[in-house]
């Protein structure tokens, strides 16, 4: 099995990282956080307490880090792993980030002989959690090719976009139709409820309707109508409105550089974006359902 360093390890990156030792990866961690690094320990994984002491004859690099500007610095700073690292090796960074971003890491890495691919995750933390993580892809063919194993072993689905930087397109892409469901979801059941229906049955009839979507099916946005999803815990746990704000921020600086036609993903930043301004930024992007109620 190669030998995996892996770097963040918040509510997504540990999961994914227990999800490779479970797989019987080598796996060496570590994290600004020290405390996240022992709870890997006591899963399986080895700690590190540097950058340097992680990549130690490192094969692949995995991150998931919150944006850009910490992958470039974990990357490139002069504590970085490019600058500590011996071998060269295939880098796959999970998070989310700008595609342009993405395209100069990768050119910069294979600048110093390295290989790279993005491949952002859609799925949660429950699906990080089961191991049913999506996956998708930018990079040379070979090097997602050579990637799937240890993404199989945290995902379920693993789609290749195209080159470097398409898995970050793609993922916004995505994550803006997302926040556009959502959005529309919330508002259609708040109507139905306005004019006296019930949000179960509503849900129930959009089910068996055109108006069928992914949310209303895994994600309901009303409390009590599903359960286990975070509507239905005050919105608590699950894909945050900062980080919906943060998805959607990167969907209109894509839109922007192809000056490409958005006008229902500007409503919905809009919308999000308002969400997020009145203190709603740590509860979870399905707490838009909120924004439609009465007083």
């Amino acid at each position: 099995m190669a030998k995996i360093a892996f770097f963040g390890l918040g509510n997504m990156g540990a999961s994914m990282a227990k999800n490779l030792v479970k797989a019987q990866f080598n796996v060496t961690v570590f994290d600004l956080v020290g405390s996240q690094v022992q709870l890997l320990a006591e899963a399986g994984a080895i700690p590190s307490s540097s950058v340097k002491q992680a990549v130690e004859s490192a094969e692949i690099i995995i991150s998931m880090l919150p944006a850009g500007k910490h992958v470039e610095s974990l990357y490139f700073d002069e504590d970085g792993i490019v600058n500590n690292i011996s071998a060269k090796s295939l880098f796959i960074d999970c998070s989310t980030i700008e595609s342009n971003t993405a395209k100069s890491i990768g050119a910069r890495l294979q600048a110093h002989g390295h290989r790279f691919i993005d491949a952002p995750v859609s799925g949660g933390v429950a699906g990080a959690a089961a191991g049913t993580l999506t996956f998708i892809a930018g990079g040379e063919k070979v090097d997602f090719d050579e990637a799937q194993s240890c993404l199989q072993a945290m995902g379920k689905n693993i789609f290749h976009a195209g080159g470097i930087g398409a898995g970050q397109v793609a993922k916004i892409c995505n994550n803006m139709l997302l926040a556009i469901l959502m959005a529309g979801t919330s508002e259609a059941l708040q109507l139905g409820i306005d004019n006296g229906l019930d949000p179960k049955v509503m849900s129930d009839i959009l089910l068996q309707s055109s108006g069928r979507n992914w949310t209303l099916e895994l994600y309901n946005p009303c409390p009590g109508v599903m359960a286990n999803v975070p509507s239905s815990n005050d919105y608590q746990g699950g894909f945050l409105v900062d980080l919906m704000n943060k998805d959607l921020g990167l969907a209109m600086g894509t839109a922007a550089n192809n000056q490409s036609v958005v006008p229902l993903g500007q409503l919905a930043k809009s919308l999000f974006q308002m969400h997020g301004n009145a203190g709603n930024g740590k509860l979870d992007f399905s707490s838009i359902f909120n924004a439609y109620k009465h007083g």
